[in-house]
């Protein structure tokens, strides 16, 4: 599975370094590493959506306070 989390100007002030660094710690605690794929990507041209991630081709907008959830149900779920 390739996640795929917005790292441009708009996502980055609204906490895609967070949401990276989540998810990594995330992936890596449920030992789903071979599984899943982290990527970062520049715009994805939805900016005023939040966070912007891609889980296969699958738009999702993320917060860094909603990661853990979104975790749980959208790649998690998936891989197990």
């Amino acid at each position: 599975m390739k996640v795929t989390v917005c790292i441009g100007s708009s996502c980055h002030i609204k906490g895609s370094r967070q949401v990276v660094e989540q998810l990594q710690y995330l992936i890596n605690e449920a030992g789903v590493g071979d599984e899943v794929e982290l990527a970062g990507t520049f715009c994805m041209g939805k900016c005023q959506q939040g966070v912007c991630v891609m889980v296969e081709d699958e738009f999702h907008s993320v917060t860094p306070d909603g990661v853990k959830g979104f975790f749980e149900e959208n790649i998690l779920k998936k891989v197990r």
